[in-house]
This record gives C-alpha cells, structure tokens and sequence, in this order.
C-alpha cells in the first residue's frame, strides 16, 4: 500500500490551508469537485457514493473520515483500542455510542454494521447526517463542506482539543487529496479543494498549546483518572506502542475516565505530529510492569498495516526518543526501547512485525536489533499458531538450530512452525499440543550442551542459562552472560521448586530438568 499523504500540522490555520491547496490545484490541475462515479467493480467506492446520496453527506468529506479513521481498512470486524469497528469506526463505548445510533438511524443490526463495509460506511454517513441535523443544517449548507466541521468535530465523540484536532485532520485530508489503496487493491480518490471550514461551533481553546516537557508536541491532557501522579521508579525505558485506532482517536479516549489507559505521547502517521497527553513525571497506564520506569510512545496505525508506518512518524517519533534517552540518561539499545510486546507481563503484540526497528534504532542513533539479540526478551509469552513478531521469529531460530525444519524465521507461526514444535515436544517428552508455553519455552532456550557452571562462570552458556530461567521462573534473568549473585539466587530458586539438590550451581541434574522443559 502506498504510504499516507504528508499532512499539514493542524496548528495552521483554515486560511493557510486555502493558501496550500490553492497553489497545489494550480500546479496540479486537479478539480475541486467529488471523485467520478466508480466502476461495479469498485465496492469500496460504491459505498461511499451510496451513503452519500441517501444521506446526503459530501461523498468526499464522507470518504476522508473514513481514511482518517481506519485508512479504509475494515479489520474484518475486529475492534479498536476505543471498540470501534469497521471504516468508519462505528463505536461502542461508554462515552461514544455512534455504532448503537447507527443500528437506530439504518434499521442495520450492530454485528452487519461492524463486519459489512458497505453497511459501516452507510452507518457512518447516518450519523454524521444525524450531527448534522441537530447543528440545525439545512440543504444548502449541508452541499457546502465546510459546514460539516462542527458535525465531523461531534463524529469523534470528542470534546475542545481533541475533536478540534479530529476535524482539522479531516479537513486537511480533503485540502490536499487523497490517492489511497485499500487492503483489497481498490483505489479511492479524493480531489484536493481550498477549504475554509466553519469553526464557530467547536471549541478548540488549548488546542495548539505546547507540551510542558517537549516543546515541538501539543498538549491535550488525559484524563486525572487514566494514570498516576509522580513515579515510583527512575524513568530508564521508552516503549513503543501502536493505538489500534487514529491518532485523535487515542488521544480522546485517553479523556475518557473509564478507558483506564494512557500515554505520554502519541505520534500521527501521516505527519509525524505528537502530542503529549500524560507529563513525563507521572506514570502514564500503558504497559503494565513497566508503567513506573517507561515513557509511553503511541503510534497511529493497527499492527497488521504496514501503511501507517510512514517516514514521518519514524523521523518524528525517533526524534522524541533521542531527546528522552539524553534528558533521562537511557541507553539507545533495544533492551531499554522497546515494544509493548517486550515488556514482561503484557499480552499484546503491537508494534508488530510491520515495525522497522532497525530502521528505527539508526534514526535513534542507537544500536539496532531485538533487545540485546535476536534470543533474549524480558519475558517469553505463548506462542501458538497466528502469532507473530520477534518472539515467534526465536522460535523457529530455535528450532531450526536443533534440527527441527521450522522454515523460515520470518516470525510469522503457520504450519511449519507448528509442525516442528509439535516434533520438539514430543522428543522432550513434553505436550504435543504446538503452542510455545514456558515448559517448552525452557527447554528450548536451555537446549545444547551442558557445561559446568558456577558463580564467576561466564559466555554463550550463561546466557543460553538466564533466558531458560527467564522462561521456567517467569520472571526476568538478566541475561548478560555473566553468572553473578542474581543468577544464582535464580538457580537456588529454581533448584527448590523443582525438587534439585539446592546449591546455586548448574551441573547435569539442573541442565536436564531445564532442558526438559521442568
């Protein structure tokens, strides 16, 4: 899919928006008018020019909510961060009901409305008629898109910042255009127009104030209820998240008190804007274990779509963690930047496997790769069949090491890698069931040779210790290679729960019952 369309910071104002779109249709030649009417093929485009008749909703203004919300992705029903679904992010939440008000405006029922594409769209452009309608819209307004900014504003559920910033987005979508690929290869355009919405029923006070901590970034506060004031812990970790929703999106349900959930930034893909919502010196609800010890960095965008992942956002949110590694003293290396997925007692899997960390890391100005390699994690979560990222990419390295043909380390766990676990198991006398839970975790981490170790030992075997421990205790093992009071407080652990003679050292009975998968 092709990368989004950079978008103007929505700080500039309607008329420099105007002044922008003005020069691009001279250059481009492009018309202010709606897109030409599809071909049968094209359902996606069908669908937005159905809706826009029956409701009488702007077909343009009607397809860039629905490219701001989900880039005309679907995600064949399954939810949002917020519970929202489909193209046009019906929702169903304590504070957003829109998927609700859709069912009662369409006569569609809720399960149509969050799998059918056709009928979300359909949904969406009822409520947006329905905001409208109450704004006191009649026909000739509603054929001018710039009166539909308070009623997109509404559309979010949001209120002041973040429905300001929710419809300024919207508007600067159909300021400069739209060329954008959905999942299934049909293109939907929307010609670029000078616009000058009507603003006078949004309150947007604060909108374009500044972070307190990281002056290129908005304030939006979050929710008092949505995070804890002060840290318990020093800051020493950045944690890449992504929202499972849009940018303004996030940002509104972390206003939302019963979300339960927080950032301290979030990071706009097609422009790479941030916004801070949480203070760095609070603990911001997003990561669990690591909440009191991490900066929490939201990216736009759904784990399985590639296309949110812009240069912009890269650039802009590497720039973010470069200044947070110099202000509070973080090592640039991926065992303190790391993704959600990484953090011990987490069950997500987002940034993904769609992420460049690479990439990443070098705009950072740090050292690339997995935290501390392509092995070790602060944790090990199941994998089974349909996961994917780093963890099922060890896995199948793992397998493949001990002769079991997992196929390629793409991180992906289909047939093959299923196959050759199933094959592990059963030479470890262990459940065949496929899934890499912590018994098959450890004895796959623990596999090899089995050298003597004590306190003072050191290298690959030390290591290739810590992380079976890491796995078998459930807690995290250090592993840096070097046996040193921790590791054996963690052995002595071990060796007591399982029933071993207690001494702190690593001979043949403890390497076979980790390598046993015990």
């Amino acid at each position: 899919m092709p990368r989004s369309p950079v978008v103007a910071r929505t700080r500039a104002g309607a008329s420099v928006l105007a002044a922008l779109t003005v020069t691009a249709l001279v250059a481009t030649g492009q018309p202010a008018t709606a897109a030409p009417a599809p071909p049968a093929a094209e359902p996606l485009n069908r669908a937005f020019d159905r809706a826009a008749r029956e409701y009488g909703v702007p077909r343009d203004l009607l397809a860039a909510v629905g490219y701001g919300e989900s880039r005309l992705d679907g995600h064949a029903g399954k939810p949002s961060q917020a519970n929202g679904y489909g193209v046009m992010h019906l929702a169903s939440n304590p504070d957003n009901r829109s998927l609700e008000k859709a069912a009662a405006l369409t006569g569609e029922p809720a399960d149509r409305l969050r799998r059918d594409i056709a009928a979300n769209i359909l949904g969406g452009a009822a409520v947006l008629r329905d905001h409208a309608d109450r704004l006191g819209l009649d026909r000739t307004e509603r054929r001018d898109v710039n009166a539909w900014y308070p009623a997109v504003a509404r559309y979010s559920e949001a209120e002041g910042p973040a429905a300001a910033l929710y419809a300024d987005t919207v508007f600067t979508f159909l300021a400069q255009g739209l060329t954008a690929t959905a999942p299934g290869g049909e293109t939907v355009r929307v010609p670029s127009r000078p616009v000058a919405p009507d603003k006078d029923e949004v309150s947007a006070a604060g909108v374009y104030a500044q972070s307190p901590d990281y002056p290129s970034a908005l304030w939006v506060p979050a929710s008092s209820q949505n995070y804890a004031t002060g840290r318990t812990a020093t800051i020493n970790k950045v944690v890449v998240h992504v929202t499972q929703g849009s940018y303004a999106g996030s940002i509104s349900w972390f206003q939302n008190p019963a979300s339960q959930v927080s950032a301290h930034y979030v990071i706009r893909s097609s422009d790479g804007e941030i916004t801070q919502t949480v203070r760095d010196a609070n603990t911001a609800w997003h990561a669990r274990s690591a909440n009191s010890s991490s900066i929490g960095l939201e990216h736009e965008g759904w784990v399985d779509n590639p296309a949110w992942f812009t240069d912009a956002m890269y650039r802009s949110s590497a720039a973010l963690t470069s200044h947070l590694a110099a202000r509070y003293s973080i090592p640039k290396n991926r065992t303190h930047i790391v993704g959600h997925s990484e953090v011990p007692g987490n069950d997500h899997t987002d940034p993904g496997v769609h992420w460049d960390w690479n990439y990443y890391m070098q705009l950072v100005g740090g050292s690339p790769g997995t935290p501390g390699d392509s092995l070790t994690f602060p944790s090990y979560a199941v994998q089974q069949s349909g996961s994917s990222g780093p963890q099922v990419k060890a896995v199948q390295q793992l397998l493949n090491a001990q002769g079991y043909a997992a196929g390629s380390a793409d991180g992906i766990f289909g047939p093959a890698t299923k196959s050759a676990t199933q094959a592990f198991q059963r030479a470890r006398s262990l459940t065949a069931d496929g899934a890499v839970g912590p018994k098959t975790w450890t004895a796959l981490l623990s596999a090899g040779t089995t050298p003597a170790l004590a306190r003072g030992s050191s290298g690959d075997a030390v290591k290739r210790l810590q992380r079976s421990l890491t796995a078998a205790l459930g807690t995290t093992v250090n592993a840096d290679g070097s046996f040193g009071p921790t590791t054996e407080t963690a052995v002595r652990t071990y060796q007591s729960s399982r029933g071993l003679s207690v001494d702190g050292k690593v001979g043949p009975a403890t390497w076979g019952a980790l390598q046993a998968g015990r």
